[in-house]
């Protein structure tokens, strides 16, 4: 299936926590949770946190379950979130915890069972990625008020709810040939059109009554986002958009595929800002876009290239470098005069510790800071660098070869996954409107 359905919220929560681990390894970590809640601590919880606030088919949610979703966002955003900020973000955040218990007794109806290994194997995949130690997540988690719970449950329905997803879709989850090659002539018909990289986080509207405190939601989450909160964590968190699972992105899409209030957005926004609220079709779109380009024209220089970075034993003081660092710089010299090939270059990398990546995979031309740029332009293939020296050690670089690619030629693949998403999105936000319609929601309070 679609690469969305396929990594589930692995990567979503992988990315979801990894602002806070690693300001947590650092020493540097905000502590949001505390500066939202400055009454409630983790031995002092308010008589008030157990109180009913929605009822969906019988199943509860409480205050505690708000206000912990709310500290897990502040907690992976790294940003100190107000009390007046979690308060616009307690409604939403109510209707996004009734679409998750709908969701998941839709999971429970159809038997559907995400083994707690499998939980347990993505939050050690989570600290393993982050180099974390065994159980330092729930340590962080703990420390900042807020339960291991709340994130192993939206796990549990994320994963459970592609697998419904999938149920759902059938043989449609197939996509055919003749498909791809329809969609194919399509795009050649439009080549010179524009077309763009956008990423999104969706909030429904289930009811025109709760308009407004969606669009304070999207007003507030937007606030955040261009404060510094990384678009994917807030997405991954917030959007009702299966591209959630993908950190909203939606990959290059054509303006015929697009909402015309996000296309005329798109046409005007500059790369990398955060758009205001649109309104769509059953709610609110953010988006963010990260390029533009021409249908069909994309042409770049690819790089094969190969590097011998031999390291310092201590950071180097350019006025006063040690004997081993002038050493080093004789044997960087010796070899940009002695490496004639690629091979050359990996057997000296490997002989110095292999303590870079001897192939750093295919470089853009395109995509180097301008100091790269410089040294790597022009430099013959099977032509060693000049020794780059930098605080660590010195990187000799070799260019094996170039490639003009077309990085705008779409492979079936992603022909197929971009048909598949446009699938899924469909049925699975027809389903939750069957579950809304047919639930029996009871809201106690204002949450």
């Amino acid at each position: 299936m679609r690469s969305s359905l396929r990594s589930c919220l692995l990567v979503a929560a992988a990315v979801l926590v990894m602002p806070a681990a690693m300001a947590a390894q650092h020493g540097t970590a905000h502590h949001p949770a505390k500066q939202a809640s400055p009454a409630p601590g983790a031995d002092a919880t308010p008589p008030d946190q157990d109180v009913i606030v929605a009822v969906v088919n019988g199943s509860i949610i409480t205050r505690r379950d708000v206000e912990s979703r709310g500290r897990l966002f502040a907690l992976s955003t790294g940003l100190p979130i107000t009390e007046e900020v979690l308060n616009r973000l307690r409604p939403q955040i109510t209707r996004q915890l009734i679409d998750e218990k709908l969701r998941m007794q839709e999971i429970q109806q159809r038997h559907i069972v995400i083994p707690t290994s499998q939980i347990a194997t993505s939050i050690n995949d989570i600290e393993k990625r982050n180099n974390l130690p065994q159980n330092a997540l729930r340590d962080r988690l703990g420390k900042d008020g807020v339960s291991l719970t709340t994130l192993i449950d939206q796990i549990r329905v994320q994963l459970a709810w592609t697998q419904v997803l999938r149920q759902q879709l059938g043989d449609r989850a197939r996509i055919s040939t003749r498909e791809i090659q329809q969609r194919q002539e399509a795009l050649k018909t439009e080549a010179g059109k524009p077309e763009y990289a956008l990423s999104e986080i969706f909030i429904p509207v289930d009811d025109p009554k709760h308009s407004e405190d969606a669009l304070r939601f999207a007003q507030t989450v937007i606030t955040q986002l261009r404060a510094g909160a990384p678009f994917p964590i807030v997405a991954a968190q917030f959007s009702q958009s299966q591209t959630a699972l993908d950190g909203g992105s939606l990959g290059w899409v054509q303006g015929d595929v697009l909402d015309p209030e996000v296309l005329a957005v798109a046409k005007a926004m500059p790369i990398g800002a955060i758009s205001n609220p649109i309104r769509v079709a059953g709610g609110y779109d953010i988006v963010t876009l990260s390029g533009r380009r021409e249908i069909g024209k994309e042409m770049v220089s690819v790089l094969n290239i190969r590097q011998a970075f031999l390291p310092f034993d201590q950071v180097l003081n350019p006025q006063a470098p040690t004997q081993q660092q002038q050493q080093t710089l004789v044997k960087a010299q010796a070899l940009v005069k002695n490496a004639h090939s690629c091979a050359d270059l990996e057997a000296a990398n490997k002989a110095a510790g292999e303590k870079r990546p001897s192939d750093p995979g295919p470089v853009q031309a395109n995509r180097l800071n301008p100091q790269m740029a410089k040294v790597l332009t022009g430099l013959p293939i099977g032509q060693a660098s000049q020794p780059l020296v930098s605080s660590d050690g010195i990187d000799i670089v070799m260019v094996c070869a170039r490639d003009e690619k077309n990085l705008a030629d779409r492979s079936t693949e992603e022909i197929a996954d971009q048909l598949l998403n446009d699938r899924v999105e469909m049925v699975s936000r027809q389903l939750e409107r069957d579950l809304h319609r047919r639930a029996v929601i009871d809201m106690r309070q204002k949450s």
